[in-house]
Formats: C-alpha cells, sequence, structure tokens
C-alpha cells in the first residue's frame, strides 16, 4: 500500500484534520512540483487546517506552495493565519490571487487582516476591494483599535420595525445578497435605530400576518462603536449573545458583531494571559529566533534583577550559613514551595480579574481566602519539614526554624499572589504582564529573610 493510498484510507469525509501524514504528502508534492496533487490534497481541508499547514512547513516551502496554487486561494485561509505568516503570505501572494481571496471575505474579517499589516500590503488588500468594500473597511479603520467598530461586520440584514414576517421572508428570499453568516434580522425605526431583533428560527416558525416587533428576543443589547472589544466579548459570554448590533454616538446601527468574533477575542485574552504569566509576550510558534529573543530577553532580565535581590539576602547571613551549612541545604525548600504558593495564588488572581470576578465587592474576602489557605498549607508542610529537620539532620532547633519560615513564607505568598495582581490593575498595568516577576521577588527574599534570620536568631 502506498503512502498516498494509506493517506485517502484515513480521511473521513465528514471531520478531515490535518495530520502528519498530509504534511509530508503536502511537502512531498510541492518538493515535485506537482500542483495537481496538491490540490487533491488541499481540497478537502478546512481554511484553518490549511493556515495550520501554512505556519507548520518552512518559508521557503510555503513560498512554493503559494506558486503552486496559482491564483485559486481561499481567503478565509488569510483570516485563519497567524499574523507574522500572514504578512508572508500576503507579500508572496500575486496582486491577482491576493483579489479574489480578500474579495470572499466579510468586512469584519478584511479588517481584522489588514490591521496588522505594514502600510504597503494594506495598500495592497485596499486595492484589491470593490469601491464599496474599501470604503466600509477604510472606515472601521477608523475607529480606535480594539474597539467594537473595528470587530464589527458591516453586512447587516434589517427591516422596518412595523413590518410582518411575511413581509420579512420575501424580502430576505428577494434579496440579492445577504451576509454570509447571520442570526437575526434587526428591527430599525425610521431614524436607522436598532430596537430589536428576531431569530431566524422565531421568523420561520411564525405566522406570515405576525408582526416581527411581537416576537423580538429579550436578549437585544446593542453596543457603542467605541466601545472596548474585551468588554463587548465578556457581555457576549455572560449574557449568551448570539449576535449584536453596534450603534454610532446618534443611536444609528452601523454594524453587528457575532459570536465567532466575540469568542475570538476571549480566546486571545485568555492565550495573551497564559503567555504573558510566563514572561514570553505574544510569542507565536512561526516567530523567527531573532523575534523570540528579543520577546523573552526583557523578562529574563527582570528575572536576573530578583535573582539579584535574593542574592543579596543571603548574603547577609554569609557567616550563620558558614557555621550551619545544613541551612544552604534546606533554604532553597523554603523559597522554592513559597514561589509555587505564589505562582498558584497569583494564576486564580489574574484568570478572576480578567473574567471580572475578582471585584472591589469580594476582594477583601478572597484576601483572607488566600492567607489562610497559605497559613493552612504552611502548617501542614512545617510539621514535614520540621520532622525531616530532625531526623535527617539530628536538630530539633533546626527544625523548629524551617517550620516557622515555612509558615511564615507560605501565607506571604498567598497574600502577595492576589494583592500584587489588584494593586497592579488598579494602576491600569496589566497584572498578566508584571504579577509574575514581583511575587517571585516576594516570595525568595521573604523566604531566604525568614529561613535564614530565624536561624541567625535561634541556632547561634
Amino acid at each position: 500500500m502506498t503512502e498516498n493510498t494509506a493517506i485517502e484510507e484515513e480521511r473521513d469525509d465528514d471531520a478531515y484534520v490535518l495530520d502528519k501524514g498530509t504534511v509530508a504528502a503536502v511537502l512531498e508534492a510541492v518538493e515535485q512540483r506537482d500542483s495537481k496533487r496538491l490540490a487533491e490534497l488541499t481540497e478537502p481541508l478546512h481554511p484553518a487546517d490549511i493556515a495550520d499547514l501554512l505556519e507548520q512547513i518552512s518559508e521557503a516551502d510555503r513560498h512554493e506552495l503559494i506558486r503552486l496554487y496559482g491564483r485559486e486561494f481561499d481567503g478565509d485561509v488569510l483570516a485563519e493565519l497567524d499574523e507574522g505568516v500572514r504578512e508572508d503570505v500576503v507579500e508572496t501572494l500575486s496582486p491577482e490571487a491576493l483579489a479574489g481571496a480578500v474579495r470572499e471575505l466579510e468586512s469584519d474579517d478584511v479588517v481584522d487582516i489588514i490591521e496588522d499589516l505594514d502600510e504597503p500590503q494594506q495598500e495592497a488588500i485596499l486595492d484589491a476591494l470593490e469601491d464599496a468594500d474599501r470604503v466600509a473597511v477604510e472606515q472601521a479603520l477608523t475607529y480606535p483599535e480594539f474597539s467594537a467598530g473595528r470587530l464589527m461586520q458591516r453586512e447587516t440584514v434589517t427591516v422596518p420595525e412595523h413590518w410582518t414576517v411575511g413581509e420579512a421572508i420575501d424580502f430576505l428570499r428577494s434579496a440579492e445578497e445577504l451576509p454570509e453568516q447571520f442570526y437575526h434580522v434587526i428591527l430599525v425605526n425610521p431614524r436607522h435605530e436598532p430596537v430589536g431583533y428576531v431569530t431566524l428560527g422565531r421568523l420561520l416558525s411564525s405566522r406570515r400576518d405576525t408582526k416581527l416587533k411581537d416576537i423580538t428576543e429579550d436578549s437585544f443589547r446593542t453596543f457603542q462603536v467605541n466601545e472596548d472589544e474585551a468588554d463587548v466579548a465578556y457581555a457576549f459570554n455572560q449574557y449568551h449573545l448570539i449576535s449584536a448590533p453596534v450603534v454610532d454616538e446618534q443611536g444609528r446601527l452601523v454594524g453587528v458583531i457575532t459570536i465567532d468574533d466575540a469568542m475570538n477575542v476571549l480566546d486571545e485574552e485568555h492565550e495573551e494571559d497564559i503567555l504573558r504569566l510566563a514572561g514570553v509576550g505574544e510569542s507565536s510558534m512561526s516567530d523567527n529566533v531573532l523575534e523570540t529573543t528579543r520577546q523573552r530577553f526583557p523578562w529574563l532580565a527582570v528575572n536576573l534583577v530578583t535573582a539579584i535581590i535574593a542574592s543579596l539576602v543571603i548574603a547577609l547571613f554569609e557567616d550563620t550559613i558558614a557555621r550551619f551549612v545544613a541551612l544552604a541545604v534546606l533554604m532553597p525548600i523554603v523559597a522554592s514551595m513559597g514561589g509555587n504558593a505564589g505562582t498558584q495564588s497569583l494564576t486564580v488572581a489574574v484568570r478572576a480579574i480578567a473574567t471580572r470576578d475578582l471585584t472591589g465587592s469580594n476582594v477583601w474576602r478572597v484576601i483572607r481566602r488566600e492567607a489562610l489557605v497559605g497559613l493552612a498549607n504552611g502548617l501542614l508542610f512545617a510539621v514535614i519539614m520540621g520532622a525531616v529537620g530532625v531526623i535527617w539532620f539530628g536538630s530539633p532547633a533546626l527544625g523548629l526554624v524551617i517550620a516557622a519560615a515555612m509558615v511564615i513564607n507560605l501565607v506571604v505568598a498567598g497574600l502577595a499572589g492576589i494583592l500584587i495582581p489588584v494593586v497592579l490593575e488598579k494602576l491600569g498595568i496589566d497584572p498578566a504582564l508584571a504579577s509574575g516577576a514581583f511575587v517571585t521577588t516576594v516570595t525568595d527574599v521573604v523566604g531566604f529573610f525568614a529561613f535564614l534570620g530565624l536561624a541567625a536568631i535561634f541556632l547561634l
């Protein structure tokens, strides 16, 4: 059985996803310059899978694959690509292929693609659009970045508020062009202000003579065009919205946001928080060595500074460590336990702030809980480490010292993990970006100082 036959047999027409065998076969087709075979392999793939494929292969193979594609390139693939790879693909595509790709997309997808590109690339895409679409995209780009105006699509389905179900259905059937995806028919008044919406399900299941305003949804709400996209995504998630109109300063309808775009924002926020907590910024698997180094260096430098601060604390107790070598063996345990406990509290706090579960009304209750959790864990591990000190080194005093230091550092770690991100958030600083370095510094310094300080008092 050949490799290509095996690949064909593994395919599931209902749910065909990218696998290593497909990637290998595509690379083989690219190497052999076999455009027909390449088309056979990629035709069943979803645009998201093709985007994954382009991100996984080398730059040279990516350029050759695009060249073999010819003039046919799915615009949805551009929308799915990582920003860095997208720029490379846009530069590689011929003007004809780029024009065909972007003309297939809704205005919100075009804006999402174009806003992160350099000016020459932006102009190339704008020139490929028809006049009406270009005006819509340029208008969206005038709104603030990360706003509802950037997130919305201009294509909407609106009908007068006094219409009946039958009139609305006749209108939809006779419309020459409708959005590729829409979930509601929006009712507007004579000033083009949205006053409600009707789901397609209710529309199709109601009698023709039913007034549309009698079957509107209770979930109806609008967003201002300048509203932050994070607030929009939160509202979609909180109130289980499917789509929502966007209005300008005068309350007139200018676009609509759909759930897929709102959920993309939530996913990006979650991913951003995770990456920032790890100190790697907005890195991507497609970033080159230089870009990845540039993103990670600042946070490694910050970590170096915090390590030096912790070392200075240790240096204050050189004589104590010299007299009790066991301290050098045990002190990393105290700092490490505090660091892990602080990271646990920090992760919970940053996530709670992002989801708005941690607010001014419950912050003190959460702080008290984390302090008590730190105390409880500290006492449990104090018993364990106290026994280790006695059994390992035969010193009850050393056991008491490390037990007390463990309690102190775990309580402080729990408090730092909550208080630091809360304070940073109040100061307008992203807690996911800066909290980790502060919490690590606090737990290291407090851990070393508590353990070595108590040792200097009770063991000398």
